[in-house]
Order: structure tokens, then C-alpha cells, then sequence
């Protein structure tokens, strides 16, 4: 019997194992990254209240005109400047990275290290 291997699940338990060891607080919150087949999403997460302090994606209304395509590495990149302008205004600076049981390759290393230009540390 043969059979079928789901990689979301394989993600989500890759992200739930990353979860136990990774929490955000209010001095270093979490930066969160999701993605899609068709979007990529950022959240600054203070993991003790709760909340999300600032988010960002392919969706918002800044990037939507500029991104053609927001599943490619081109558009993660301005989501990683956006969410770090965003964090850096709201006077976050360190962050804990959580990379949401993807390979930290391709998106997902684009969106951190335009991050990490952008003036957030982690």
C-alpha cells in the first residue's frame, strides 16, 4: 500500500516542533512568515499577550500595484523591507526569527535578509 505523503502537514509538524524551542516577547517578538502558491505574508507576533504587533504581505495595498506576481522571490523581498519599516516605526529593532517549517531558502530567505537590511536584527 502506497502512501501519500501531504507536505503541508509535514510542514505544520516541522513548525509546531520549531514553536516549542521559539517564542516571542514583548523586548524580542516573533517574526513570522507564511507562504502561499500565490502570496507571502510577515507578522511581528508577541507570542506573552497574544498579538500581532505588525504585519505585512503580498496583499497590502503599497505592494499590490508594485508586484505582479506575489509568489516569487522579487515580491518577498519588498514584504521583508515593508514589515522591518513597519516594526522599525512601531520601535522594534530585534526579533526572534520563525520560519514556519519551510526551507530557509528561496522566499523565505529573500523576505529575511530584506529584513535584515531593512534594520531589524535576529
Amino acid at each position: 500500500m502506497i502512501t501519500k505523503v501531504d507536505k503541508n502537514k509535514a510542514r505544520q509538524r516541522r513548525h509546531l516542533r520549531v514553536r516549542k524551542k521559539i517564542s516571542g516577547t514583548a523586548e524580542r517578538p516573533r517574526l513570522n512568515v507564511f507562504r502561499s502558491a500565490k502570496h507571502m505574508y510577515a507578522q511581528v507576533i508577541d507570542d506573552v499577550k497574544g498579538v500581532t504587533l505588525v504585519s505585512a504581505s503580498t496583499l497590502d495595498k503599497e505592494l499590490k500595484d508594485q508586484v505582479q506576481n506575489g509568489g516569487n522571490v522579487e515580491a518577498a523581498q519588498k514584504v521583508g523591507a515593508l514589515i522591518a519599516q513597519r516594526a522599525k516605526a512601531k520601535g522594534i529593532d530585534k526579533v526572534v526569527f520563525d520560519r514556519g517549517g519551510y526551507l530557509y531558502h528561496g522566499r523565505v530567505q529573500a523576505l529575511a535578509e530584506a529584513a535584515r537590511e531593512a534594520g531589524l536584527e535576529f
